[in-house]
């Protein structure tokens, strides 16, 4: 059996996120839910409700498992910064709040350096486009989402969401990273 890692990133709404990155070879699976906000008072689990109100602090994020003996974390983070817009504070289109931000919590040191370098390398490469704000900071705890935001995509494939907002990102995705989109999907 082959080493897995986990990395956990907020791209807007976790719907999408999950979409695009279940598609990856190397991808073994890819969990939504909430983090990167205050634990909740009492020690309960937050659920979609709290989250969408902006006042847990937590955002929508994925939770990823994944082989990086066929997936680099670096080929992570460059599908996950063309998926969204990271130069958007607190937005990912229509969806507007501190739970949609661009988010990358770290499980290690090493994924610290390679997200900080990674944005460091977009900010400097292109002086006529807006500056990345996606916030990198180490993974603390993660609270996975309903059942009903598992597998959005895949079960509501002919809802007007994933018809206008997440066929677009993943026909990009598919088109931009052939070479890393599973054979099989």
């Amino acid at each position: 059996m082959s080493a897995r890692e986990t990395a956990v990133f907020g791209g807007g709404c976790f719907w999408c996120t999950e979409a695009v990155l279940k598609q990856l070879k190397g991808v073994v699976d890819v969990t939504p839910g909430y983090a990167g906000g205050h634990p909740p008072a009492g020690g309960e689990h937050p659920i979609y409700g709290q989250v969408s109100s902006g006042k847990t602090g937590h955002a929508e994020v994925v939770k990823i498992e994944f082989d990086p003996n066929v997936i680099s974390y670096r080929d992570l983070l460059t599908v996950f910064f063309a998926s969204h817009d990271p130069t958007t504070p607190d937005r990912q289109g229509a969806d507007v709040g501190s739970q949609y931000r661009s988010m990358i919590l770290t499980t290690s040191d090493e994924q610290r350096q390679q997200a900080e370098d990674f944005i460091q390398e977009i900010n400097t490469s292109d002086m006529e486009g807006e500056e990345v704000v996606t916030e990198v900071k180490p993974f603390d705890k993660f609270y996975e989402a309903e059942e009903e935001h598992k597998d959005f995509y895949d079960k509501n494939k002919y809802t007007g969401y994933s018809l206008f907002v997440i066929n677009p990102k993943l026909k990009k995705v598919r088109e931009k990273f052939k070479d890393l989109i599973k054979e099989k999907l």
